[in-house]
């Protein structure tokens, strides 16, 4: 059965496509065994990433001198993308201090993982293999950061007192605008206020921006910021302007006001006595971190990944060849390639590596009545699965006792899923999203019981990615992805957020299942992310959680 699994896993490889976030990794080692009695190894440590097959050098740290317990000063930096299996492989050299040449270099270790498992430990910590897959004694340490960029928010919050007054028979109805200085000095709206009507002391609502789009993360960059008497015809009257800057506004972070006086240049020049246009005034400035997916994974919150697989009549008899769960000695169904594609990449953020696995749209032993939601290693009570290789395992097993059947109903799957991320909800916590994968070989009879359940479970820690398998016309069920418009519950009750994604096995039949992975899964980073920047639940910090939880291999 592992030959499947591995000839399935074997077909994954490496896509380009923009990442997610840019990662830090540093190394340490530990208890480097002395290979010359006289004197102690002067290690290195290569890193190598998988691409098409072959291990190809990323980079190296520094030689340290006489170490059997280096810590390197060389930092990694590389990209991280959730939606793909990223291998590593870090191999320990001792380089005579005559050359340091890796060639002539001996040996000393290697140790193998993937970028997601370093990431969701933030401090990976394995056994270095010695030639022919032996252990030494020797072990090294990667500790994963995240490179943080310009991705937080400011909220603004801005009055104005003693505007000109514009208009003969009431008072201005002003709103102000904030551009941005470009390095070529153009101007880009950050933002425009809503009209205050009648009324020269405006107080505007308070907004937030992103300090990238604010000022491109540049504190001294030059703020055109504009005062307007609105008009209806759209011409509308110029009441005055003023320059600022980011540093400047940041000094309304402990409570005091910041104020400029708006001027209007014409005036400046023309009138002999001239202040100003009024008083714009700054009277709360914010920074709002936003947290960012690595931010949830390294700090404890574990990926809960499930998946349901159609047993309904239309898949074909599982004995002919010509049906989507024949089982061939040497090449994966369609179904067992998706289930790899996608499982291989969530299991590396998931600590036990223990997943559930139900079937729906069979008569199951022993009375054969048909179920919606049963566990495919036929224990109600503990469905899980060890690995993805023991959710195959189970799926070939529990075939040849099913009688294949329908309909194809795959609410109660999804309520199922929805109970154990409503449990989760409650806690108010980021330590558990759950990703439920449902592989189907037709269009859904119980639309209306779906699209409820998917409702219901857009308020919930929760995804759901669907692959159509087989030739079947699923035109039907794009509706249930998000993409094209909002879906709503058969009262009318429309999602809180996107959580489906849909596509058809057969789109990617010619190229790797990595492809198919990575289209799936592309959305969940920043589903998991508005989900809990929504609840306002933070990440926790490395100090909250026990950073020494024993991981699986």
């Amino acid at each position: 059965m592992s030959n499947i699994y591995e000839s399935a896993a074997n077909t994954l490889g490496l896509f380009n496509s923009p990442c997610l976030a840019k990662v830090e990794l540093r190394v340490t080692c530990k208890g480097i065994s002395d290979r010359d009695a006289l004197s102690k190894p002067d290690p290195c440590v290569l890193i190598k990433m998988k691409s098409h097959g072959q291990w190809l050098e990323v980079d190296r740290t520094e030689v340290i001198r006489s170490s059997i317990s280096p810590t390197f000063s060389k930092v990694f930096t590389v990209d991280f993308y959730f939606e793909e299996v990223q291998r590593l492989r870090y191999e320990l050299y001792d380089i005579s201090s005559n050359h340091n040449g890796i060639k002539e270099a001996d040996f000393l270790g290697a140790m193998e993982c993937t970028l997601g498992q370093i990431v969701s430990q933030r401090k990976l910590t394995k056994p270095l293999l010695k030639q022919g897959s032996t252990v030494s004694k020797s072990f090294i340490m990667v500790t994963a950061e995240e490179l943080t960029g310009n991705d937080d928010y400011v909220e603004l919050s801005f009055s104005a007192r003693k505007l000109d007054d514009k208009d003969f028979f009431s008072k201005s109805d002003p709103f102000l605008e904030i551009f941005r200085m470009n390095d070529d000095d153009t101007l880009q709206l950050v933002h425009r206020t809503e009209t205050v009507m009648n009324n020269l002391n405006p107080v505007w609502k308070t907004f937030k921006t992103s300090l990238n789009s604010l000022c491109s993360g540049d504190h001294d960059r030059p703020l055109k910021c504009t005062v307007w008497d609105w008009d209806s015809n759209g011409k509308h009257d110029y009441i005055g302007e003023y320059q600022a800057t980011f540093k400047e506004m940041r000094g309304a972070m402990d409570g005091r006001q910041v104020q400029w006086e708006c001027i209007n240049p014409k005036y400046q020049i023309k009138k002999k006595n001239y202040k100003n246009s009024g008083i714009v005034i700054l009277n709360q400035c914010k920074i709002i971190k936003m947290h960012s997916f690595l931010d949830y994974i390294m700090g404890g919150c574990q990926i809960q990944f499930t998946v349901a697989i159609d047993f309904t009549a239309s898949n074909g008899d599982p004995h002919n060849s010509c049906s989507l769960h024949y089982i061939h000695p040497y090449q994966p169904n369609e179904y067992l390639k998706a289930l790899v594609a996608v499982g291989e990449i969530c299991q590396d953020y998931d600590s036990d590596k223990m997943f559930p696995a139900f079937g729906f749209g069979a008569q199951i032993p022993p009375d054969f009545k048909v179920s919606h939601d049963f566990a495919v290693n036929f224990n109600e009570e503990n469905p899980e699965c060890a690995g993805i290789q023991g959710v195959v395992e189970a799926y070939q097993t529990c075939l040849p006792k099913l009688q294949l059947y329908g309909p194809t109903n795959i609410a109660p799957i999804i309520q199922k899923v929805a109970s154990s991320a409503s449990q989760e909800m409650h806690t108010k916590e980021a330590m558990q999203y759950f990703i439920l994968l449902i592989l189907t070989d037709g269009v859904i009879t119980d639309m209306a019981d779906t699209r409820e359940a998917i409702v219901q479970a857009s308020h919930l820690p929760m995804s759901i990615i669907i692959v159509g398998v087989g030739s079947a016309d699923f035109s039907d069920m794009q509706m249930l992805d998000g993409d094209d418009g909002i879906l709503r519950s058969p009262k009318g009750e429309p999602c809180l957020r996107d959580i489906v994604q849909f596509v058809p096995f057969r789109n990617f039949k010619h190229g790797s299942p990595a492809e198919l992975a990575k289209t799936v899964l592309a959305e969940v980073p920043n589903q998991v992310v508005d989900y809990y920047n929504n609840k306002g639940i933070k990440p926790k910090v490395p100090s909250e959680f026990e950073s020494s939880r024993t991981f699986a291999p």
